[in-house]
């Protein structure tokens, strides 16, 4: 199958924003169960959500304006524009702290898409949106992203490819068992594997990396 759109996660995939997630859901009082901040907020009292929701928007504002672009996104992203592969930003992060990213790292993308846009990711809903947008079938859009979380996603909405970057031990556990994920240490890895679905040689300087 051909492919025609690439998925991409922000945040731990392309830019490392270095907020700790774990410490933090575990400074709000929230259990590690697999579900996202905001998921596991709506089950919480209007005082704990208050005070979680202010101290998730500080860490994603500060980790927009201090994190640090992930060595080798631009080389990929260069790759797949030239092979023609649309290319869509899917994170579950605030528009705000995506155009934070964006006006730091001018990357080229045909289409980003923050949690603003639809319900976040396991939700296939922002996926859907994007392909629809794009105009690609499922089956012909790959999927990068470094979480069970997009795999979740990924699956739900149908991706034919999906590749995780170094996906936590914990996380395992939340995969679905139907899903086919791809597991790579490094996104110079993702390159190579999405350059092999191409059919294209992988270059010198990311088969090294």
């Amino acid at each position: 199958m051909m492919l025609r759109a690439a998925l991409l996660d922000m945040d731990g995939t392309l830019f490392d924003s270095h907020i700790d997630f774990l410490s933090l859901r575990e400074s709000i009082g929230l259990p590690r169960d697999g579900r996202p901040i905001l998921e596991q907020l709506e089950d919480a009292t209007p005082q704990l959500r208050a005070h979680a929701l202010s101290l998730l928007h500080a860490a994603e504002r500060e980790g927009a304006r201090t994190g640090t672009l992930i060595p080798g996104t631009e080389p990929l992203l260069a790759m797949l524009r030239n092979q023609d592969v649309k290319t869509a930003l899917v994170t579950n992060n605030s528009k705000a702290s995506l155009e934070t990213f964006l006006e730091r790292f001018p990357l080229r993308f045909d289409l980003v898409l923050s949690r603003e846009d639809g319900a976040s990711k396991p939700a296939p809903d922002l996926f859907n949106h994007a392909l629809r947008v794009l105009e690609v079938a499922p089956k012909e859009a790959i999927a990068i992203g470094d979480t069970h979380l997009d795999c979740l996603a990924a699956v739900r909405a149908g991706v034919g490819h999906i590749v995780l970057i170094d996906l936590p031990e914990w996380m395992r556990d939340h995969l679905p068992q139907e899903a086919e994920c791809q597991h790579v240490d490094s996104l110079a890895s993702a390159h190579a594997m999405v350059a092999q679905l191409l059919g294209i040689p992988v270059p010198d300087s990311v088969s090294r990396s």
